[in-house]
């Protein structure tokens, strides 16, 4: 079982680190929110559903109302709570029917990097750069390494990258994460106008 550090939150951490699916889930809400928002979300799902580890069958299966409630909170799980609870019960449902609920079936017999990216991306809720850095992530921190796997990831599978949340491993590279998106953010925005 890797030791994740990536919402510099003791508790949210530890259940990113043994249970696969809040890792999945917070990749999910990693979108129009700080990073340790999104990741730390898991945790307060799995308190709020009284368990402790998700379970992708009582998502999939939940009252969709009570799994809005959840997310809803206060306080809220994402800055958008219905829709992303919606989105959550979709990955969930994804992941009863093609891998009976078993987040870790997407990469325990994933021959290449080439695989696994497929996999996620064909996720509810993935699109191409956020199943690359699933990919990353899973191969740097939670010792996934299919052959091929930094290739699949394209950039944020480089060793020594700070790019992305698989780059964060204490509080120092989560501020050079930080300071590498302003950049990307600054130069793009530098590039459109």
């Amino acid at each position: 079982m890797p030791t994740l550090h990536l919402t510099q939150d003791d508790a949210a951490d530890e259940l990113l680190s043994r249970d696969p699916l809040a890792l999945l889930l917070g990749m999910l809400l990693d979108q129009q929110v700080p990073m340790e928002w999104a990741f730390s979300a898991p945790r307060l799902l799995a308190e709020r559903m009284g368990t402790p580890t998700l379970s992708a069958h009582d998502i999939a299966t939940a009252d969709p109302d009570v799994l809005k409630a959840h997310f809803q909170g206060p306080p809220a799980l994402h800055r958008y709570p219905g829709s992303m609870a919606t989105r959550a019960q979709g990955l969930a449902a994804a992941l009863v029917e093609d891998y009976d609920g078993r987040t870790e079936a997407l990469w325990d017999d994933a021959p290449d990097g080439v695989t696994l990216l497929r996999r996620v991306g064909a996720l509810p809720g993935f699109g191409a750069q956020k199943s690359k850095i699933f990919v990353a992530l899973l191969g740097k921190q939670y010792g996934v390494q299919p052959p091929g796997w930094r290739e699949a990831a394209g950039d944020y599978g480089a060793e020594g990258a700070r790019r992305s949340i698989a780059d964060i491993v204490d509080a120092a590279s989560l501020q050079e994460v930080r300071a590498t998106k302003q950049e990307l953010k600054r130069a793009a925005k530098e590039k459109a106008g």
